[in-house]
């Protein structure tokens, strides 16, 4: 991905967490440096979604050579308020990224407050003058990932480690839940809720209980490599349970546990919001949502960055054949890797959420042959659908 001295230099030059103090740069026209904040949700060393927008920050910084950043970690949702105010009136920031679904509130009201700062919002739909949205959303991937957890389990249970129970979730368990009944219609998926971002010891109780349930293959959406770690343990005392790695390479963690996950490279994103802020070109933001999916380039299918598929597991998967309605008969490699260039020619080619589209009770949420909109998938999925063993949450 990016070079390592590369990320070392930029790690140099950035200012980093309030503690650690930085210079007040103001920023004009031209050349002058840019300040930006950002706001994350865990640490950056969580290895999950937290350091892949930090290296995404780094990218930018080597990138840009007019920025210099501000970091403020492990924010709880709900208090992103006051660290915005700070941001602002303290270290005299021009723009501000604020990079949970849970800050968009906050975000949108604290904006209000300083039209002259550019804010964007990282997985919401609000949206204001002064506030953009922005996403490099994994959805397809989940669902790449779904065809070979589904091909790949052998019990027929494939569990998920949640977070919290809203549209982002839903939308990415759903695409993994639409792949894994595409080449097994009998697979089940179990749901554990954890209600953390960041919840180490919580992931490991859930996974552990998931494997008891029986699941042998774990999903999840939690930032650290925890569920990796719980299938390793169990890989090594020679038990077939896998895991699938999630926004970063995470493959060393579990070499053997993993075959393939999710990756973003949220640098380009960064590059792209700060260039534009930098041109001059965010004087009404309210139509300013950057939605990026496989075609974008800014997500990718992998447990790292090498290999799409872990080097281990491609013949495994070359040696599985389901019956697919597109393509006859046809290895699991080959149809994840023709959904996968489907995909990067468009949602009008190929997209998970064509519907039909049923919900757990059998209710139609996207009608035969039509395609969910973007606006249902980031405000309206707030349902499971047919296969999810798992109720609600209440």
């Amino acid at each position: 991905m990016k070079k390592l001295l590369a990320l070392i230099l930029a790690l140099c030059l950035a200012t980093t967490l309030f503690a650690n103090g930085g210079a007040e740069t103001s920023t004009t026209a031209g050349k002058e440096t840019i300040k930006a904040g950002f706001i994350f949700i865990g640490p950056a060393g969580d290895f999950g979604w937290t350091y892949a927008h930090d290296q995404g920050r780094l990218y930018a910084m080597e990138q840009l050579p007019w920025l210099e950043t501000v970091v403020v970690e492990s924010v709880p949702e709900g208090d992103a308020v006051r660290f915005i105010d700070r941001l602002v009136q303290e270290q005299k920031v021009d723009v501000v990224f604020t990079t949970s679904f849970g800050y968009m509130d906050d975000t949108i009201n604290t904006a209000a407050k300083y039209p002259n700062v550019k804010f964007f919002h990282c997985s919401g739909f609000k949206r204001s003058t002064n506030v953009g949205t922005y996403m490099a959303d994994m959805y397809q991937v989940y669902y790449l990932n779904g065809l070979m957890a589904g091909a790949k389990t052998q019990t027929n249970k494939i569990g998920y480690v949640a977070a919290f129970p809203i549209p982002e979730l839903y939308r990415h368990m759903n695409a993994f839940a639409r792949g894994v009944a595409e080449v097994n219609p009998e697979a089940t998926i179990n749901v554990k809720w954890i209600y953390a971002w960041y919840g180490p010891d919580m992931a490991r109780e859930a996974a552990e209980a998931l494997v008891a349930e029986g699941c042998d293959v774990l999903g999840f959406t939690e930032d650290t490599p925890t569920v990796i770690e719980v299938a390793q343990d169990y890989q090594d005392k020679g038990r077939d349970i896998w895991a699938l790695s999630h926004y970063s390479p995470m493959q060393a963690y579990g070499k053997e546990a993993v075959f393939t996950g999710q990756l973003t490279d949220w640098g380009v994103l960064y590059v792209k919001m700060l260039q534009d802020y930098k041109a001059g070109k965010l004087d009404d933001m309210t139509n300013y949502d950057l939605l990026w999916l496989l075609e974008d380039d800014a997500v990718e299918l992998g447990a790292d960055w090498d290999n799409l598929i872990s080097p281990d597991y491609v013949d495994d998967f070359k040696a599985i054949t389901v019956d697919s309605e597109d393509f006859g008969t046809i290895s699991i490699y080959d149809l994840v890797m023709k959904r996968r260039e489907q995909m990067i020619q468009g949602r009008e080619i190929f997209d998970p959420f064509m519907g039909p589209i049923y919900d757990q009770s059998g209710t139609m949420t996207v009608a035969d042959g039509e395609l969910a909109s973007i606006g249902h998938l980031f405000a309206e999925m707030n349902y499971q659908l047919e296969n999810f063993a798992t109720p609600l949450p209440q």
